[in-house]
Parts: C-alpha cells; structure tokens; sequence
C-alpha cells in the first residue's frame, strides 16, 4: 500500500484517538518513511532536515504572537469588545438573543477575512478576540463548533478566491508552479477559475449555520476568568497606535514578503509611540510567543511530515496510480485528482506546500486529458486546498482551537478538524469536481 496514505492514516486515526498532534505526526512519518523504503535511520535523517522548513513558518507565527499581545494590550480588542457588549449585554427576548449572535458570528466572520486580506495577521488575532467573547457566547449558548467553523471559512476561503494578501500569494504559486509544469497560465484567471471550489465553501457554512449547529449548547463555566475588557480599559492614543502600527505591519509585510519583518515592523511603532512600556515589552512579547508555541512546534513537525513523505516519493506514485486508474476518463479523472490532493494537504497540513509537489504532476495529466488551463487552475487549486480545514496540522484548525479552547472545553480534533472536514471538504471536492468538467 501506498506510503502516503498510510503515513496520513495513521496520523489522523492516532489524532482522533485523541494523541497530541505533534506525536501523532512524528509517529506516522516513521511508519510512513519505513514502509516507503526509507529504512529508520533514513526516516530520522529526512525528517530532521525538514523540520527546517517549519522554522520560518514557527517564527512568524511566534513574532505575530507577541505583536497581537502588544496590540491587545493597547486596548484595540478591549474596544471591540465592549462595542460587542452595548448590542449583547441585555436580551429581553428570542429575537434579540437571535441578533446577539449573528452580530458577534458576523464580526467574528470578519475579522477572520480581513486576517487574511486586508490585515494579514492570519491567525494571530485569534487568542486575543475570542477568550474575551467566551463569556457571551456561553450566555447566548452559542455551539463553539460553529464558531470554529466560521473561523475557518474566514481562513480558508480568502485566500482561495481573492487576490490580496495571502490571496495574491496563493495565486502566485499555483501559476508560477502551473508555468513550470508546462501550461503557461495568467495569474488574473485564478480567481475566476476558483469561483466555483470557493462557493463550496459557502455552501457548507450556510449547512453549519442553519442545520448543524443552530440549536443551543451549553458549556460548564462557573470559573470563567474576567474578560480582558473588564481587567484593562483602553484609550483614545492607545486604538490610535495599534492601528498605526497595524498598518505598518501590513506595509512592511507586502514590502518584504515576510510576516518576520511585518510584525517586527508593529513590535517597534508600538515601541516609539510608547503605546508598549519599556518595561512590559519583555513580558508581553514572551506572553505572546508563548501563546502561539504549539502551533510553531506543529507546523514544524508538519514539515518534517511533509519531507519524509517527498523524499518516499510515494507522492508522484500515488499520482501515477490514480492516473493509471483513470484510463482517459475525465470526470473520473477529476474527482481521482481532488481526492489525491485532499490526502496530500490533510498530511501536510498547508495547502501553499502542496501546490509544489501535486502541480508537477497534475497539469502534464490534465494536459493529456484535455483539460482546460481555466479546468486545470480549478483542479490545483482546490486540490491544494482540501485539507486545510479538517487537517489536525493546519494552522486554519490549530488557530480557532487556540481560542475557543482557552477553558479546556473545546477539543481540536472532535471540535474544530471533524466538524470543518464534514462541512468544507466534502461540498468542495464536489464543486471543484463541478469546476473542472465545466470550465
């Protein structure tokens, strides 16, 4: 059997069977690597030297950390949130508890959009936003897998469809990496080629609004800690420098190409406009880095995954027998193709790393099945992002988890991966299926 499928199989069961990620990941690289040939010390040797490629991804995550905690210790997210408590405080009937919480799933929907395109933070906003909302949420008996399925929407469906900030980049590599493979493509096609895989998307958020999660749940929280808004006030100078430096953020991360610099770029317009204390800097930043440790060490660990698998070389062949498999049947060559991607992003856990290795292959196999270049964009690019709702690796799963878990009452597996798996890659396999035959 393939080694690929194995290697994810085994990671996903062990992570449903509850096993911390990261060692679930590890153990099905070792089986993974073994079974494709690699032997034990060649799996080690693999995995080892792809960890490195986690590290940039670490880092960011870690600098994004500490920039979100300065920013929140301005006040910016305290305001939000007392802005959220005017329309919420008080619910004198159904009705009004109704528009309580679309008004905070609607901000909360937002916010994660804007995450990705206006304000690229990703998902750094996310464990400064949500735990001071946990509060208002378990007094509207708010189901936190539907929030968790919100956040993803926002995470994923951005970048899929809409060419600013992550977006851009994503276009990038799927027609860079298309070029290289022998179909010179234009970027500018990509969002109308991904329109179709991305109303997906919405499909199944509407199925998680209004079927699956509309009913009340409640939570076990007598010992919720005070919301940030009630421990720290905020002021006028203080909203004025976190956007500021926001703004620089963003400047500098588009200059750069580097979440690095872009949120050390806000680290310092935090530092000059004193909006940060001298004396506090070490602690917040710590404060922040820490926060975001778990998923550094994750998105590490995926990378090594990732490495150990490339280096089998069971990618190319688990390509190879689908294609095989096909026989000149585009219909059933599409969905084989989607289905590929799908395991190749749920191991990874990043659909921006799987464009690179599924492009070499695919566009050569859509080419000789006349695909079109619009069919063949549609086909990378929603095989590159299956997976990345759902995948325990995923930072779009990691980074709701990291909020809505801060009580200890929202497992990321059962919680966050199988609810956004159920909703968001079963409705796109089938429009990207619909993309690519009518294209």
């Amino acid at each position: 059997m393939n080694a690929v499928v194995i290697a994810v199989i085994i990671m996903l069961l062990l992570s449903l069977l509850r096993v911390n990620v990261v060692f679930s990941l590890i153990t099905g690289a070792l089986v993974g690597g073994v079974i494709g040939g690699l032997g034990t010390e060649g799996t080690i040797t693999a995995f080892s030297e792809g960890v490195g490629g986690g590290a940039n991804v670490a880092l960011s995550y870690a600098l994004l950390g500490g920039f979100a905690v300065a920013i929140s210790n301005t006040g910016l997210p305290n305001a939000l949130v007392e802005f959220i408590l005017k329309y919420v405080g008080k619910k004198e009937d159904a009705r009004a508890e109704k528009l309580s919480r679309a008004l905070i799933l609607f901000l909360i929907l937002l916010m994660a959009c804007f995450s990705q395109n206006l304000v690229p933070i990703h998902i750094a906003f996310i464990p400064l936003l949500i735990p001071p909302l946990l509060k208002i949420m378990d007094e509207l008996k708010m189901d936190r897998r539907l929030v968790a399925s919100v956040l993803t929407f926002g995470l994923v469906t951005p970048y899929m469809l809409l060419p600013v900030g992550f977006g851009q980049i994503f276009h990038e590599i799927i027609a860079s990496n298309m070029t290289d493979s022998g179909m010179k493509v234009d970027v500018n096609l990509v969002p109308k080629a991904m329109l179709i895989p991305a109303a997906g998307m919405l499909v199944g958020l509407l199925i998680a609004l209004f079927i699956s999660y509309r009913k009340p749940r409640t939570y076990d929280n007598p010992l919720m800690p005070v919301t940030v808004a009630e421990q720290k006030g905020y002021s006028k100078s203080g909203i004025i420098s976190s956007l500021i430096a926001i703004v620089a953020a963003l400047v500098v991360q588009l200059m750069t190409d580097s979440m690095v610099f872009g949120a050390l770029a806000g680290i310092i317009v935090l530092y000059v406009t004193r909006a940060m204390k001298w004396n506090e800097a070490d602690r917040l930043l710590t404060d922040g880095m820490r926060m975001m440790a778990f998923i550094g060490f994750v998105m590490i660990a995926a990378s090594g995954f990732a490495n150990v698998m490339s280096e089998t070389g069971d990618v190319e062949t688990l390509v190879k027998q689908a294609a095989d498999a096909i026989g000149g049947n585009q219909v059933l060559g599409a969905l084989l193709m989607l289905i590929v991607g799908l395991l190749v992003t749920m191991g990874i856990g990043s659909s921006f790393s799987t464009i690179p290795i599924i492009a070499t292959i695919f566009v050569p196999l859509a080419m000789e099945l006349g695909f079109s270049p619009m069919a063949t964009i549609a086909l990378v690019g929603t095989a590159g992002a299956l997976g990345d709702a759902g995948s325990p690796a995923s930072d779009s799963t990691l980074g709701p988890t990291s909020g809505l878990n801060v009580d200890g009452q929202h497992n990321h597996i059962w919680d966050t991966c199988v609810p956004t798996f159920l909703h968001y890659n079963l409705p796109v396999i089938l429009f990207g299926w619909l993309a690519a035959i009518i294209l």
